[in-house]
């Protein structure tokens, strides 16, 4: 990051990690390293209904908790026959993955929350930041349209999170720990930074000019508003 004798320092990291990781990605902040983002252990939220099949659910909620002991999986399910029998897949599903006991402790610290209001579901997800949130629910485009926090969404009972990770195109460096509230997941602008340039004429100094003018003497900033003022006299001498 800092540069070696060879190897000259970077402008920019990128790339997710470990909470280890996302420490030293900050530290390096410190220093005028900039990141894309904290981008911690993984985080998956599923929100369902009656229409949901609780067996892609538990699959999809352990495809996520698999990644490490610290990973954090929360399923909110608004019919309680599916979260009761989301829960049942999970027990069984987990005892035929080779990483079980990371699953385990992963699915320990996480959640089944049950609630019979779609808007009071819709809250809790905007206030959580999912880093990844799949959509398992007859009505998609409630959820799409109300949702504001988030770092991916996947849409329908065909669109399991592995389809992010591994082929489907977006990119899965994402937002975590409610830092989708502020961060956006890496894209093309990421990599990217934007130059201002302005150029003013003569009549559009003499339209703004006397606006710049009396912001600048509002503010006591005289050094400004003579910037201004110089050219705005000789302009109109000429």
């Amino acid at each position: 990051t800092y540069g070696t004798g060879s190897i000259p320092e970077v402008y920019k990291i990128f790339g997710p990690g470990n909470q280890y990781v996302t420490v030293a990605k900050q530290l390096a902040t410190k220093f005028g390293i900039a990141i894309d983002m904290p981008a911690g252990p993984s985080e998956l939220l599923v929100v369902t209904d009656n229409s949901a099949n609780p067996a892609y659910v538990a699959a999809d909620l352990l495809s996520q908790a698999e990644h490490g002991y610290d990973s954090q999986v929360i399923l909110i399910s608004l019919d309680l026959e599916v979260l009761v029998n989301v829960e049942r897949e999970i027990a069984t599903q987990l005892e035929d993955l080779p990483r079980k006991h990371m699953a385990k402790v992963a699915i320990s610290n996480s959640r089944l929350i049950y609630l019979d209001s779609p808007q009071e579901a819709l809250d809790m997800i905007n206030a959580y930041a999912p880093e990844h949130f799949i959509v398992a629910s007859s009505d998609p485009e409630y959820f799409i349209q109300g949702i504001r926090n988030a770092g991916s969404v996947f849409v329908g009972h065909l669109t399991p999170e592995s389809a992010g990770d591994y082929a489907s195109g977006t990119n899965h460096t994402l937002p975590t720990n409610g830092y989708a509230r502020n961060y956006s997941g890496v894209n093309v602008d990421s990599f990217m930074k934007a130059i201002s340039f302005q150029r003013l004429t003569a009549e559009g100094l003499e339209n703004i000019g006397p606006t710049i003018e009396t912001m600048a003497a509002a503010e006591g900033l005289f050094a400004h508003k003579n910037a201004v003022s110089l050219r705005l006299k000789d302009l109109r001498n000429d």
